[in-house]
């Protein structure tokens, strides 16, 4: 009886260990890495029009998943470049999303300083200021994401570079650029190789590349080669210089990053520390900070406060934002 509860104990051990593997096998074939990865390439390659008198291969991008949604906005104008914008931070964020998500940072502030009873102007100011939080973080990942480019672009233009060398041709080079790399440059490589296999002339691909990657230095490597295949010259040997180029300025940029660490953060500090103290005596002492509200000395004393911070929140970023 003893043998036989052992074996049962140990088979049931085994189906257990199989059982999470069988699970995790079947997680990682549908939402792993890999898979995600190869979701990808096909939304890429399949995101367009699937009607055969559908010439264009460019992804065609919802504003909103409701049509009424997309219809409203579609009478903005402008509109495309907002959404152009959300593209190029690599977010999967529609226009109509970061427009709710900005109402409701507004909404939440707003009621939040109306319940503390603070003056109706000051929640308002509060509550926009709130509002452009979302846009906020979408400037931050696209800064985030073209930085990654940039330090990538090295790497990807000595690849073409040695391909082209050995004797690949130049469509080739940039398919193991996305082959090779990896997100965000790889991604970007991969899809002007699939815009020219499906029939784009290579300029017309490399400008839609340099579009989609404004600010960078991505933009010297599309006008070399679209010089060197007008006027012809060594593409192997100029990318090299390229990429040489673009690591010392990298390199020099991170220097002076360095060297304006501390700048950098006391004009964080100078500039956060009115408002949040302001805001520690609001909710300790409220009746300190009264007279600021309900007083028209005070007002005004806000109105130029408020204006001479501005100005010098403008100017500690133009001193410590220096230019490479």
């Amino acid at each position: 009886m003893e043998y036989a509860y052992i074996l049962f104990v140990i088979a049931l051990f085994i189906a257990v260990v199989f059982l999470l593997e069988g699970l995790y096998m079947s997680w990682n074939a549908s939402r792993g890495p890999v898979a995600k990865r190869i979701a990808q390439r096909l939304k890429l390659m399949s995101e367009q029009g699937r009607s055969p008198e559908n010439s264009s291969i460019l992804k065609q991008r919802l504003l909103s998943k409701f049509p009424g949604v997309q219809r409203l906005l579609e009478r903005i104008p402008r509109i495309d470049l907002l959404d152009g914008w959300l593209e190029q931070s690599g977010l999967n964020m529609s226009v109509a999303r970061l427009c709710a998500a900005s109402l409701g940072c507004f909404a939440a502030v707003f009621a939040l300083l109306w319940i503390l009873k603070l003056p109706v102007a000051v929640a308002a100011a509060c509550g926009l200021a709130a509002g452009g939080i979302p846009f906020a973080y979408v400037t931050a990942a696209k800064r985030k994401r073209l930085h990654a480019i940039e330090e990538q672009l090295p790497d990807a233009l000595d690849l073409v570079s040695r391909a082209l060398r050995a004797g690949h041709s130049f469509s080739s080079a940039i398919q193991m650029v996305g082959q090779e790399l990896a997100d965000p440059l790889a991604s970007e490589f991969k899809l002007v190789f699939d815009e020219v296999n499906y029939g784009i002339p290579m300029q017309d691909a490399l400008k839609h590349l340099s579009a989609r990657v404004p600010g960078t230095d991505v933009g010297y490597f599309v006008v070399a080669v679209l010089i060197q295949r007008e006027t012809g010259g060594n593409l192997a040997e100029l990318l090299g210089k390229i990429a040489t180029l673009v690591r010392e300025r990298l390199r020099l940029f991170g220097q002076i990053r360095v060297y304006s660490a501390e700048a950098r953060l006391s004009a964080w500090i100078l500039g956060l520390l009115p408002i949040v103290l302001v805001l520690f005596l609001n909710i300790v002492n409220p009746r300190f900070m009264r007279v600021l509200w309900t007083d028209p000395a005070g007002e005004k004393i806000i109105t130029v406060i408020s204006v001479m911070m501005v100005f010098g929140a403008f100017w500690m970023r133009k001193i410590i934002r220096i230019k490479v």
